[in-house]
């Protein structure tokens, strides 16, 4: 009794009335209203959607290849040497472990979901870039060029913008651990408690629970198509959202075990299952196709990158850019609060250089593979009539890609049954590394909020993602993360401006000799804001 006061003492004490008031609130709302009319409310989501991708694609664009420009700066860069921490900090975590973790963290459910899923769709319905005819061997290598664009270098860095400036004043300057410390270069870490800070903060939190709500949609529906493609077990409205709630919330208490404990654990477990699955299809697949099909996709990716990056197909109506590439960015955006907010917390003692080519090299590397194999794989099936893929989609809806795929290769049912595995742990790390973001969002900064914030935060978000299932599908799921997304794209370029503000300081002091780099730009870290006190 005496430790259950206690936790609602510290759940209390540690909120930030504001913040955690008024995100709760609208998160409270949001279920009520799909709970009591969801085909309205999915149509009305959808509407707004295709306002925003018609009218505003450009900012979703534009935008984009603005943070893909300014992270490549910051890896080949002299900012690049800027450490993200103190002279003597060391990194908290292993570069094993702090890659798993970003990577479970930032791409998640979204690559179980789309990995088999993307390619097969774009085959089927060819991007007006490509310019093939649905189902040819030029559809089939420009679908997988599509995939790859969307899930490659672009996906990553709207984290490493909220990430670093993040990260760099809360370890160098112990400003809080919170997303409106991104505008500490303009009002000073003594003004994080005004108007704007909260503000931003309040988006923070809209803009993370229709990204969570997006992807635990995403992989709650794959998980719930595999027991019923499987198992023959099909749960209802009901049982969906009695299920994804139960699920979130059981997985949420996961993160009382603490970072390193918790999701470091979970993390490398998710990479490890996800290599050997990657590895058993590319070997038990069609690798000759894989390959061949493949290298030519990813030529056709690093080739006509500028242009797919600033394609809007002007042109024609822009319906298909707006379906999938605004989709994409949208939610990476509505995503960067709280992946953002986790990579800066994981990043202390690592330099500028190191976080992002993590992010841009490393996780795209690992990311590449799996797509290749994953949709080579499944067009493969499809134009040889080997497994039935989009029939199982017109029948189950797009979540079912994987396990036709898996079916159809030797041991199929165990790597179904792996790919099931993959599926529920990336499941735990979402509403992990989500609960532990929105906790420390709603609690002024807190690197270890009570664990009552956070099974509130994923009772929330599982009920609200269900409903969102029930209520319109994969369509009310887009329109989710398109309009949360939205403001993160403009307060990413107020991260950008801010960066380029702080960074300019350090720069002259930047020298040659690692150590001296590091001690000069902690002291111009000091004195770049008037209104900051010494460390």
């Amino acid at each position: 009794m005496h430790s259950v006061r206690a936790s609602l003492r510290q759940f209390v004490d540690e909120l930030d009335s504001v913040v955690f008031g008024v995100g709760f609130s609208v998160s409270l709302i949001a279920i009520l209203v799909f709970f009591l009319n969801p085909e309205a409310s999915a149509a009305r989501m959808g509407q707004i959607n295709e306002y925003l991708w018609t009218e505003f694609m450009w900012v979703y664009v534009g935008t984009m290849f603005l943070m893909v420009t300014f992270s490549l700066w910051l890896m080949f860069g002299r900012w690049g040497d800027i450490k993200l921490g103190k002279p003597d900090d060391d990194p908290e975590f292993s570069l094993l472990s702090f890659f798993s973790m970003m990577f479970s963290a930032g791409i998640a459910a979204g690559i179980v979901f789309w990995g088999p899923a993307e390619a097969l769709a774009h085959y089927e319905s060819v991007p007006p870039l490509i310019g093939a005819e649905a189902g040819t061997p030029a559809a089939a290598v420009g679908a997988i060029q599509y995939t790859l664009f969307h899930w490659g270098i672009s996906y990553w860095v709207p984290y490493l913008i909220v990430a670093l400036p993040i990260a760099y004043y809360a370890f160098r300057k112990d400003a809080p651990m919170r997303v409106s410390t991104l505008i500490a270069p303009f009002v000073g870490v003594d003004n994080l408690d005004g108007f704007w800070a909260k503000t931003i903060d309040v988006l923070a939190v809209f803009a993370t629970i229709g990204g969570i709500a997006t992807t635990l949609g995403f992989v709650g529906r794959q998980f719930l198509t595999g027991l019923e493609y499987t198992a023959g077990v099909s749960l209802g409205d009901a049982g969906t959202v009695l299920v994804i709630t139960g699920l979130t919330v059981a997985f949420t208490v996961s993160v009382t075990l603490g970072v390193k404990r918790g999701i470091a654990r979970v993390s490398l477990f998710n990479m490890a299952v996800f290599a050997a699955l990657a590895v058993a299809t590319f070997l038990l697949g069609p690798t000759n196709y894989i390959m061949n099909t493949g290298l030519q996709a990813v030529g056709g990716y690093f080739g006509e990158f500028l242009t797919m990056s600033l394609y809007t197909n002007a042109a024609g109506t822009g319906e298909w850019v707006g379906n999938w590439t605004v989709f994409y960015w949208a939610w990476v955006f509505s995503w960067a609060p709280f992946g953002g907010l986790f990579v800066a917390r994981i990043s202390k003692g690592r330099t500028i250089r190191q976080v992002v080519a993590t992010a841009l090299i490393g996780a795209t590397a690992s990311t590449i593979p799996w797509f290749l194999t994953m949709g080579g794989s499944a067009i493969f099936f499809e134009r040889n009539d080997i497994a039935p893929m989009l029939q199982m989609v017109d029948q189950y809806g797009v979540s079912v890609s994987g396990f036709p795929l898996f079916g159809a290769l030797p041991f199929g049912d165990a790597l179904a049954a792996v790919f099931m595995l993959l599926v529920v742990t990336f499941f735990v790390t979402s509403a992990d590394s989500s609960t532990l973001a929105l906790g420390m969002l709603t609690t002024g900064g807190k690197q270890h909020p009570s664990t009552i914030n956070r099974i509130i935060w994923g009772g929330l978000m599982g009920g609200l993602a269900s409903l969102l299932i029930v209520g319109g599908g994969i369509d009310a799921l887009r329109s989710s993360a398109i309009i949360t997304g939205f403001p993160f794209a403009l307060i990413s370029v107020v991260a950008i401006a801010g960066m380029i503000w702080e960074y300019q300081s350090v720069s002259p002091l930047l020298s040659a000799d690692p150590d001296e780099t590091v001690a000069a730009s902690n002291d111009s870290a000091r004195v770049s804001s008037p209104t900051t006190d010494d460390d």
